[in-house]
């Protein structure tokens, strides 16, 4: 991988590198005190400051602070760069023409500028997602718990499509809600939405009980919830609504 570096290069060395850049198609970076306006569905100036400006050849502009992972200002794919100089100031400019957008970079000084052809990597593969834990369970249930049987998977229901339904060794109900992460207690709710929407479909409701709030009947459905691990206040709800925490990693590879 070719990598072209230049530390405090003058605006018109600059300008010939961003040039040659936008021709072989690399991703490049500026960093250098500038300001950022914009002007198109709305308007916006910010001042002078010391920013990173990353243009990606598929029209991209990100202009980023020393605070956030979101940029301060961008513009989409699609969009144009173009460079030039004037009246002693780098001029960047990323032009889109629908909407007519204009994101202009105006360097006072560039501290370092750096191009580079960055290829591969747009097919991402996601390992240890919710789907992988999803498939870990369908292919060994006894994970679960030992005579579970799941009958379906994003069971629709009033409350949402069920991660994995199924039934125990006794045959009750069982609703399997999994999370790929530590969860509190917004997730026990959840579960207990879904429970309380398959007790009213199977008429074994015992009546209007909050889903945030226990239930003294045992309940002729169960809930588990399957995540590495859950904070005290959702052990808590998981153990005054009766449901079960099955602690389970999703697959990494």
């Amino acid at each position: 991988m070719a990598v072209i570096s230049l530390h405090e290069p003058s605006h018109r060395e600059v300008l010939w590198e961003l040039e040659a850049a936008f021709d072989r198609g690399d991703v490049t970076t500026l960093f250098g005190r500038c300001t950022v306006s914009y002007d198109g569905r709305a308007a916006s100036d910010l001042g002078v400051g010391d920013r990173l400006l990353l243009l990606k050849p598929d029209g991209t502009a990100l202009v980023h602070t020393d605070e956030g992972r979101t940029p301060i200002n961008w513009q989409p794919p699609g969009s144009t760069h173009q460079a030039a100089v004037r009246e002693g100031h780098l001029r960047v400019r990323s032009v889109r023409e629908n909407p007519d957008e204009t994101l202009t970079v105006r360097f006072e000084t560039v501290a370092h500028v750096a191009s580079m052809s960055v290829t591969g990597g747009r097919d991402l593969e996601l390992h240890g997602s919710e789907a992988d834990l999803r498939t870990r369970i369908l292919s060994q249930p006894s994970l679960i718990e030992p005579g579970f049987e799941p009958r379906e998977t994003e069971r629709p229901s009033s409350a949402g499509p069920m991660d994995v339904f199924g039934v125990d060794a006794d045959g009750t109900p069982v609703v399997v809600e999994l999370k790929r992460r530590r969860v509190g207690p917004d997730a026990v709710g959840q579960l207990a939405r879904y429970v309380r929407a398959v007790r009213e479909e199977l008429g074994t409701d015992d009546g209007p009980t909050r889903v945030d709030e226990p239930s003294e009947a045992t309940p002729a459905v169960r809930g588990v919830l399957v995540a590495p691990s859950v904070t005290d206040r959702a052990a808590e709800r998981l153990s005054r609504r009766g449901f079960d925490h099955v602690a389970l990693d999703p697959p990494t590879e």
